[in-house]
């Protein structure tokens, strides 16, 4: 082809360039140098082929004609064909058919152009004939099986290769040498551990040994063993052929921003709350932010100061603090404690003075719901009054109502009481399942409608109260639920589950969880969302506090993004638990954790 690929232009417009044109590439064909009349000679003279050498101007080069090429040149010159082989008078074979192109190229007359009147009253014969049912369709004969060839031509083809190779053996690497190198020699340690190992699990089948020279070398007792085994593989394990997919790894990770752009969220340590002598089973924090209540194994509930990790009261109870949950009403500074059977409504003190006779007006009344296994005994401990709710069962999980007025608590068997709503300002207990819904984990309720959570093993059912009854059944990949947090938005929610998953649910997309994350090493015991933050986290048994951006769009065609943040080594496992607990105070970028270890942390 041509290598000049200017196109049709005059070759007058590059007289005056070093240059005669550009290649397919875009670069510069530079001139070539012509020479004088002294070469011209020279050439005339000393090369044999100058009498059949052309200038091709567009390409600035030298083309010497071939034998074929002179050929066609001198019979272009004499008249004649270019082609030896071609015939211009080639005998003509007659087609029996006949032409049906015109031969010639008339006018078409007049008459082809003005309806027939002829084939108008042929048509209209055909039309009335039709309509008085003198013309009917042909009957349909019913389709003749096809008779298909046996031996047919495709039976010719070659059959398609299934044979698939067998995979070679891996090539022995540096511990199979009779002198390797010392690093692949063994210990004593290292024997007795590969020895206590299953098989599986061994990096190699065999004890490396150093050997001083080849013919020191030992048989191979397990040799006849190992090539029977390959002939089994062989023999036994089918093989396929898999396609290879070239996807670039890049695509597959999605695109995150930066976690420094997605400040503030925590990353360190605070303020280290000390003060209890068993595991931290639970902790709660005040609606205004000011005071954290934890509950501990040692049977003590404590009130600390926020801002100076001051513990400013100490309430002491019979068993061991299962819950506390702390009222989200600023004008009713309730704290609800957990044991076992009983549920304890305190008086924080914590409050102004309006609060506090506020308080003391709730917790002195008396019920006048006559319930026999359900019963309400006000008391006063220490100047401060209570209210005790026998409920007869141990509560493993409460929930206010954002108003503060009602109370949910959720007991660990599968009783119809094992679910039991209680209103504070009343003194009545309200049980809104006649029957079991299974082991209940958790319940919850949502943050502005009128709905009802109730968390069992693998279900998340969820309640209108008002019509009373049950409008979605979200199922958990999970075997087992531990813990779950509502969006402050109401439409999303996380889930952690004992089979160390944590599952983010989009209650307007489906009753299947949108993501789930596989992270943590061990169980996850609690999951909390900030109520001002896009933020949440979760808490496990080894210790550590995840930390994640989760912001929720208000588009509904966009999907909530979802990014990790830091993690954050809160505290050290003491027999095999870790953190117990984790809160998000209500108004700053901080969370609370309480763990196995005694201690509770404020990280921010």
């Amino acid at each position: 082809g041509e290598k000049n690929r200017i196109g049709n232009v005059p070759l007058e417009w590059y007289d005056d360039e070093d240059h005669i044109g550009y290649s397919v590439t875009g670069e510069k064909i530079m001139r070539k140098s012509q020479g004088d009349g002294i070469d011209d000679f020279l050439s005339r003279t000393d090369d044999p082929n100058r009498w059949r050498t052309i200038y091709d101007k567009l390409n600035d080069e030298k083309v010497v004609l071939s034998k074929e090429e002179m050929d066609i040149v001198h019979r272009i010159r004499q008249g004649k064909f270019p082609s030896r082989g071609f015939d211009p008078y080639a005998d003509y074979t007659v087609r029996s058919e006949p032409i049906l192109e015109s031969l010639h190229n008339a006018t078409a007359p007049k008459r082809s152009f003005i309806p027939s009147k002829h084939e108008e009253k042929l048509v209209a014969r055909m039309v009335r004939a039709i309509r008085n049912g003198w013309i009917r369709k042909p009957e349909q004969e019913p389709e003749k099986p096809k008779a298909y060839l046996i031996w047919d031509t495709d039976s010719s083809k070659p059959l398609p290769q299934y044979h698939i190779p067998a995979p070679k053996v891996k090539p022995p690497g540096h511990a199979e040498s009779y002198n390797p190198p010392p690093e692949y020699l063994p210990t004593e340690e290292e024997k007795a551990k590969w020895a206590l190992e299953h098989p599986d699990d061994r990096p190699y089948n065999f004890t490396p040994m150093k050997h001083d020279s080849l013919r020191e070398v030992s048989g191979y007792d397990s040799f006849i063993k190992e090539r029977f085994e390959r002939c089994l593989d062989l023999y036994l394990c089918p093989r396929a052929r898999r396609k290879r997919l070239n996807v670039d790894p890049e695509t597959l990770i999605p695109k995150l921003p930066k976690p420094e752009t997605l400040k503030p969220y925590p990353t360190e340590c605070m303020i280290t709350y000390e003060g209890h002598e068993e595991k931290v089973r639970t902790i709660s924090s005040s609606p205004c932010g000011q005071w954290l209540a934890s509950g501990s194994d040692d049977k003590t509930v404590r009130i600390w100061e926020v801002n100076t990790g001051r513990c400013v009261s100490v309430y002491a109870f019979e068993e061991i603090i299962d819950v506390v949950s702390w009222n989200p009403n600023h004008a009713t500074p309730i704290l609800a404690v957990a044991t076992a059977g009983k549920v304890t409504l305190m008086h924080t003190g914590t409050g102004t003075a309006a609060y506090e006779a506020e308080v003391d007006a709730i917790l002195s009344q008396q019920s006048d719901e006559e319930n026999p296994r359900i019963s309400w005994s006000p008391n006063n401990v220490d100047g401060k009054s209570r209210m005790i709710i026998d409920v007869k069962k141990r509560m493993k999980s409460l929930a206010w109502h954002p108003k503060g007025d009602y109370l949910a608590a959720a007991g660990s068997d599968s009783t119809a009481l094992s679910v039991q709503i209680h209103r504070v300002t009343r003194c009545r207990t309200h049980v809104p399942f006649s029957k079991s819904k299974g082991f209940v984990q958790q319940v919850a309720f949502h943050p502005n409608k009128p709905f009802f959570f109730v968390v069992t093993k693998r279900h998340i059912r969820v309640y209108n109260l008002v019509k009373q009854e049950m409008v979605k059944k979200m199922t958990c990949p999970a075997r087992w639920i531990s813990s779950i947090s509502i969006h402050p938005a109401g439409d999303n929610l996380i889930v952690g589950s004992y089979d160390c998953r944590v599952c983010w649910y989009d209650m307007d997309l489906s009753t299947r969880p949108y993501k789930t994350l596989k992270y943590h090493k061990k169980a996850v015991r609690q999951v909390d969302f900030s109520k001002t933050y896009p933020i949440f986290a979760s808490g496990s048994d080894n210790g550590k506090l995840h930390i994640f951006h989760g912001k929720v769009f208000d588009d509904l065609l966009t999907n909530p993004m979802i990014v990790p943040v830091k993690i954050i080594n809160a505290h050290d496992p003491v027999d095999g638990l870790g953190i117990l607990d984790c809160e998000y105070h209500p108004n700053q970028p901080w969370i609370f954790s309480s763990g196995a270890d005694t201690t509770i942390k404020l990280f921010g």
